[in-house]
């Protein structure tokens, strides 16, 4: 507990410091970036995104903004507001990714898949990314070439839930180790995960049964 409140007392500092900072130089962008970022971490989204919005009133380049405001906006559920943001943005990996993230979430899967795959980076984050967009257009075996890219060790209870799904029809017991793995990684998000993905869990075992 003291470890936990040790981290908040740091992050409290930090912000109040990058508040300090703003009204001592209220032009520089920098500033407001670095404390969106700590009040995204934190998960108070309404809070960084008033901030980019008001920041874009007075900073010398507001498009410096543009994208951590895009972030903003997407994780607030306001996607066309993102789009529209990121639209205005040259394509880098940065950029492409968060448009295939919003493609995704307004199940616009080709657009997704499209966007991801024009990414030259293909770090970890962008692996899950293209499986969880392979997913969802139902080709379990490009979803699991994905995921697969991922180191077993940064493999978060996540991709190890969905690699079992992906591999569950040709190999039981490879599914139930991802299964298993993801449960002790996050008992909460493998109940989440159950539920979600409880029909095309049964339609395999069903199909199992039938094959018995």
């Amino acid at each position: 507990m003291a470890k936990q409140d040790k981290r908040q007392a740091d992050i409290d500092q930090k912000i109040h410091q990058l508040i300090t900072k703003i009204d001592q130089q209220p032009q520089k962008a920098d500033n407001y970036l670095q404390l969106a970022t700590y009040l995204l971490n934190e998960g108070s989204f309404a809070q960084a995104t008033q901030l980019l919005e008001q920041a874009k009133q007075v900073v010398k380049k507001p498009q410096d903004l543009d994208y951590d405001l895009a972030v903003c906006y997407y994780m607030q559920g306001d996607f066309d507001k993102a789009l529209t943001l990121l639209d205005q943005i040259p394509n880098d990996d940065l950029v492409l990714y968060q448009k295939a993230l919003v493609y995704l979430k307004i199940g616009q899967q080709q657009k997704a898949l499209a966007y991801a795959l024009t990414i030259k980076k293909l770090d970890k984050r962008v692996q899950e990314l293209l499986g969880d967009i392979w997913l969802s257009l139902g080709q379990l075996k490009e979803a699991r070439t994905s995921y697969e890219q991922i180191p077993p060790a940064a493999r978060s209870a996540k991709v190890n839930f969905l690699l079992g799904i992906t591999v569950l029809e040709d190999d039981r017991e490879k599914a139930q180790e991802f299964l298993q793995t993801a449960k002790k990684l996050d008992p909460k998000y493998y109940q989440q995960a159950l539920d979600q993905y409880s029909s095309i869990l049964k339609l395999v075992k069903d199909k199992g049964n039938s094959n018995d």
